[in-house]
Formats: structure tokens, C-alpha cells, sequence
């Protein structure tokens, strides 16, 4: 199914222009296979990213667009022309390490410049280029600063710089995130998507941090041994994920243990404890009638509920974490689930409607729960 879960199988010749694509690649790596006859359409102006854990192929996937690895089959194409056999320099592709890769003893101007230079642009044309640019990510004054005397913002400002003033087709962008702080990372996140949309420029970000593909991506790609397990809008791949593997690996899920009660046309039934959940059918198709099934319950589709009240199951709160805007509630309830269920409840009047040790009961708002077989 690579790359065609949300059915974008295709594009015009237009979309075309500025566009990736990768059709039937694969790379191996002597008798590993890192990548598993990928296609994907990455659309132009489109912030597409590689979300998965380490060694699922993500990197080799990016490192491929640069043309720093050559496929072992298949082909890519970048803006429409095949590019398998292109070196680096020709595909007009622009790349910021993880590291951010500056040059020590170069100034900030020469550390940005040094692609155009390379590419041997007329010096008035790259001093243009470098106001234009130094003004876009908020630099300008420090042109003749040492990356030493940066921050790490700064540096990070000063590779994304580098990676752009070549007016690249495609930004390729390598966990650029990973050495920052929470606050700066946060920060920079904001900044980053601001200026990709203001460009409209292609661009491939990789990363295993869940958080930042949801809150930065057009569509994500969820990748697992080599191959898109998933192909969406953050919206979809949160929601509606369609393997076990996606709704566990992106975002929190609780694990629920229920059976299928029927199924009737695109909704089926599952019995949870004394409750009964209607969730999508497409998961459950071809199991038997009472399979046991494995609930996916994000915690905040969990509602604690007081003596009496309707619920699937009985438990006890065993755990509040407090995390300012909301509160994460951990229920022991054996009838429901093996482990530990979570509920994210808002309010710090959470802290005190549900104290440590106190009996609940466990509800499902079950519009957005997903059921696999167990």
C-alpha cells in the first residue's frame, strides 16, 4: 500500500512541477533491505514528513532525494525529471543536517554563501541573495559573526539560511530539531513552518518526535522496516489510523480489551465490559462473529465517571501527573485492561475531583476509537 492510503496514486502533469516522487524504489544495504518498493507523491509546496523509529528507513528515504545514496530499484523523480543517476550538485535540492554541518572558521555570511559561490553566481548577485535571506531568518547584522559566537537558534537559522538562498526545488530537512531545548525547539518549529510557507518551497522533514510531525505537517508518511505503513493528514493518521502499529506508535493509546458484537455496513459493535462501542468496520473485516478485539482509546476519548454512573468498568486511580493545562489520570482496571489505562483530563480540578485511591469508573467517548483484532 506505500503512499497510497489516502488514494494519491497519481498527479497531473502540472503537479508535477517542483514535485517528488518516488515509483516502486527500493535500497539495500547488503543483505538488509532498508527500503521495500516505497512510491509516494510528495506535491509541490507541500511540507510532507517521515515520522518512525529508528532503522525504519526514513533517513535512507531522504538520503535518497539528496542523491547521497543511489536506488537499487525503481525510480525517482524530482519536478519530473528522473534523477537516479544525478549527482548531488545537479539536483537543486537544499539540506540541513541534524548538526547543522557549518563551517567553523567561515563567518556566517561565507557559511551561507558557500553553495552559491560553488555554483559560481556573480558576486552581486549572491550579496542580493544574502540580504534577502538574512533578513528572512532574522540574521541580519550578524554577518560577519563565527558560528561559535551563535546560539544554537542562531546556527540552526544559519543552516536552514544556507539551505535555502540556492532557491532549491526540494528543502530536505534531518531532525534539525533534535539538539535544541524544549522552548527553542518549540520556537523554531513556529519559525521554520512560517518561513516554508511563505516560499511555498518542497520540503521533506524527517523525524521520530511524534509531536512535530503532528504540528508541523501538510501529510505525514508513518514509516516501520522500510516501508509507509500510513500516508495522511495529521488529522487522519491521529484519528483514523488503519494498522495497530500506527495507533500505537503516534500519540498515547490505551489498550482495551473488548469482543465484536456485530457489524453492520461501516460500523461494528464491540462489547467492552458492561458498555457497547461502535466503532469502524474496515479494521475488522473477515473476523469472526465474537472476536476478541484490541480497543484503541486516546486518553482523552477516557471519561472518569462517579459511583453509579454509567460505565464500561470499575477501577481505582493510582497515579496524577500534573501537567498544567491538563492532567494525566492512571486507572487500574483489570476488567478492562491488563495495564494501566490514562485518561488526560483538563482543569486542575482534576487533582482534586479524583484523588489517589479513589474508585471510578471507566467511560469510552467512543466516536473516535479504533478496534484491530486481537
Amino acid at each position: 500500500m506505500d503512499g497510497e492510503r489516502d488514494g494519491a496514486t497519481g498527479l497531473a502533469s502540472e503537479a508535477d512541477k517542483g514535485a517528488v516522487r518516488f515509483e516502486r524504489v527500493s535500497k539495500r544495504f547488503g543483505g538488509i533491505a532498508a527500503l521495500h518498493e516505497i512510491s509516494l507523491v510528495i506535491q509541490p509546496g507541500e511540507f510532507m514528513t517521515l515520522l518512525g523509529p529508528s532503522g525504519c528507513g526514513k533517513t535512507t528515504l531522504l538520503n535518497l532525494i539528496a542523491g547521497f545514496f543511489s536506488p537499487d530499484g525503481g525510480e525517482i523523480r524530482i519536478g519530473g525529471e528522473r534523477v537516479n543517476d544525478v549527482p548531488t550538485y545537479k539536483r537543486e535540492v537544499g539540506m540541513m543536517f541534524q548538526n547543522y554541518a557549518l563551517f567553523p572558521h567561515m563567518t556566517v555570511a561565507a557559511n551561507i554563501g558557500y553553495g552559491l559561490k560553488a555554483r559560481r553566481v556573480a558576486r552581486s548577485e549572491i550579496e542580493r541573495r544574502l540580504r534577502e535571506v538574512l533578513a528572512l531568518v532574522r540574521l541580519v547584522g550578524y554577518d560577519d559573526r563565527k558560528p561559535r559566537e551563535l546560539s544554537g537558534g542562531q546556527q540552526q537559522r544559519v543552516a536552514l539560511a544556507r539551505a535555502l538562498v540556492i532557491n532549491p526545488k526540494v528543502l530536505l530537512l534531518d531532525e534539525p530539531f533534535s539538539a535544541l531545548d524544549k522552548n527553542l525547539r518549540a520556537s523554531m518549529q513556529v519559525e521554520l513552518r512560517e518561513i516554508q510557507r511563505k516560499l511555498g518551497v518542497t520540503t521533506v522533514f524527517v523525524t521520530h518526535d511524534q509531536s512535530e510531525a503532528l504540528s508541523l505537517s501538510d501529510r505525514l508518511a508513518v514509516m516501520s522496516e522500510g516501508r509507509i505503513r500510513q500516508l495522511g493528514t495529521p488529522q487522519d493518521i491521529y484519528r483514523r489510523p488503519c494498522e495497530r502499529f500506527v495507533a500505537s506508535f503516534v500519540g498515547d493509546a490505551n489498550v482495551l480489551r473488548g469482543r465484536i458484537a456485530g457489524i453492520d455496513g461501516a460500523r461494528a459493535i464491540v462489547t467492552l465490559g458492561a458498555a457497547q462501542i461502535a466503532v469502524p468496520a474496515e479494521p475488522l473485516r473477515g473476523a469472526a462473529a465474537s472476536a476478541s478485539v484490541d480497543l484503541f482509546v486516546r486518553p482523552e476519548q477516557l471519561r472518569l465517571t462517579g459511583p453509579g454512573e454509567s460505565c464500561a468498568g470499575n477501577g481505582t486511580i493510582v497515579a496524577q501527573i500534573y501537567q498544567g493545562g491538563h492532567v494525566d489520570v492512571y486507572v487500574e482496571c483489570a476488567e478492562l485492561s491488563p495495564s494501566r489505562l490514562l485518561a488526560r483530563l483538563s482543569g486542575p480540578q482534576a487533582l482534586r475531583g479524583w484523588p489517589l485511591g479513589a474508585r471510578v469508573g471507566v467511560a469510552v467517548s467512543a466516536d473516535e476509537a479504533i478496534a484491530f483484532t486481537a
